[in-house]
Formats: C-alpha cells, sequence, structure tokens
C-alpha cells in the first residue's frame, strides 16, 4: 500500500509502478522512475495460499518463501548455523505456493532459502527462478551465496541470478569496509564463466544494508558500468545484466502462468 501510495498519490510524475517488461519500457521512455513489487519473505501469507493472489493483485512478481529465518513453506540458509531443519527443504504448503506462482505468473526468489529447498523449488517450478540478491559460494563462503551445483541448477532452469553490493557476501577474507566495486564485478566475472551473460544480474540491497567502496549509494551506480566496461563487457552484455535478464525472466513466468490458466 505504501507503495501504491507513492505511485499514485505523493510522485505520479516522477515514478511508476511497472506489472511487465511492457511496463518497463513504457516507463522508462517517459523519463520516469520505475517501481517493481516483491516480497521477500512469505511468512505473512499465514497458511491461506490464496493470500498469493491478492499480492499478484496488489502489484507483486517475485516472492521468496522464507528469509533469515524457516517460515511454514520453507527452510532458510540460516539453518545451517545449527544444523536446525523445519521441512527438510519445503513443507507441503511450500510446494503448493511453487505452483501457485507459476499458475499466477510471480517469480519464484531462491536468494534466502536453504539449499535443499531451492533444489525442491527447481525441481517442482514449470518457470525460470530469480535468486534476486546471492552472489558466488566458491569466491566467499556464506550460506547466502549459491555454490557452483546450485549455480548450474538455475543455469538449467533458464534462471538468473543476481550478484549483491553487500559485502559480506563478496569477501569473507577482509574487513568489510575494504570491499569494492572491484570485488562486485570479480563475481559476475565468475558466474558469467560459471553460467553465461543470459543468467546473471547485480543487485544493491541498498535498504539491506548493501553498499560498498565505489557503490554506496545510486549516485555511484556508473562506477559499476565503468568497471564492466573496463573489463570488456558489450553494451548489449551490460544491459543484459543490468536488467534485461531478469526481465526475460518475468515475461518467461507471465508467458508460462498463462499457458497454465489456459490448460486448466
Amino acid at each position: 500500500k505504501a507503495i501504491h501510495k507513492l505511485v499514485e498519490e505523493y510522485a505520479p510524475d516522477q515514478i511508476e509502478l511497472a506489472l511487465s517488461e511492457e511496463d518497463v519500457y513504457k516507463i522508462n521512455a517517459k523519463g520516469k522512475k520505475i517501481a517493481m513489487i516483491g516480497v521477500e519473505n512469505a511468512y505473512p501469507l499465514a497458511n491461506d495460499l490464496s493470500n498469493i493472489k491478492k499480492f499478484y493483485d496488489l502489484g507483486a512478481r517475485y516472492i521468496s518463501l522464507s528469509h533469515n529465518g524457516h517460515s511454514q513453506f520453507s527452510d532458510s540458509n540460516t539453518g545451517e548455523e545449527d544444523g536446525i531443519w523445519l521441512h527438510d527443504g519445503l513443507s507441503d504448503k511450500g510446494k503448493q505456493a511453487v505452483t501457485e506462482m507459476n499458475r499466477l505468473g510471480i517469480m519464484i526468489d531462491v536468494s534466502h532459502p536453504s539449499k535443499e529447498a531451492i533444489r525442491q523449488m527447481i525441481e517442482i517450478s514449470e518457470a525460470p527462478v530469480i535468486a534476486s540478491h546471492s552472489s558466488a559460494r566458491n569466491l566467499c563462503n556464506h550460506s547466502r551465496n549459491l555454490d557452483d551445483e546450485q549455480l548450474d541448477w538455475i543455469k538449467q532452469n533458464g534462471g538468473v541470478v543476481q550478484t549483491v553490493a553487500y559485502a559480506g557476501y563478496l569477501r569473507d577474507d577482509i574487513s568489510p569496509d575494504l570491499v569494492t566495486v572491484i570485488d562486485l564485478v570479480d563475481h559476475i566475472d565468475y558466474m558469467v564463466e560459471k553460467i553465461g551473460i543470459d543468467h546473471v544480474g547485480i543487485s544493491s540491497d541498498f535498504d539491506g544494508g548493501g553498499g560498498i567502496q565505489g557503490w554506496s549509494d545510486a549516485s555511484e551506480t556508473f562506477n559499476v558500468t565503468k568497471e564492466l566496461l573496463e573489463r570488456g563487457y558489450t553494451k548489449g552484455e551490460i544491459s543484459k545484466i543490468w536488467g534485461g535478464n531478469l526481465l526475460r525472466v518475468l515475461t518467461e513466468v507471465e508467458k508460462i502462468a498463462k499457458n497454465i490458466q489456459a490448460s486448466n
């Protein structure tokens, strides 16, 4: 509701809500900022799967089934710390939620769930998934990051992994205040080499503790693009990384939802 107030009452001349890839390009052509809605924890859905449609109708286009702790739907990556798991992946409700998100056209975000939960989501889902803000575990050993096996699952699924400007997920060998844009783009390089340019993106996570040397706020965003250019990425490749891949997944998820709805 706060986002709807922002785009409808407070600043309708400056920002609009996008529900699709087409909306994004239309709003950008008007010179306005683009708002999109994601739900980072499905816990508020309670045990009522019909709430997923309510979130969709309000404009949500991605949902993560857990966050920093297990939910009624899914185990979280945080279970790695104590070895305590609620569901050994997804609960029955979680499996039903994946199917319902496919049916409605909501992207499934695998950034916070456990490895086994991610495996089950990808196994069940008829549509590509996203990791909205996760980096490469082989470069930084944190449970929020994705190992090579998980990266390959997402490649095979047709999804996208967005490396994140969160210092603790980029380097585990230096002080967080020393992490820079170079470290962020090292993760992009690694993932592009492992799974291909069509499956890699970028996230800032500024409202969740993100921000690194050279990209501490939106005004410094060009520094990331500059580093990508210096490493030889083309304009088209950079466009894919800066949102093109995510929008491709959104469109594919929508198409699959229409097919599911038409066949029911």
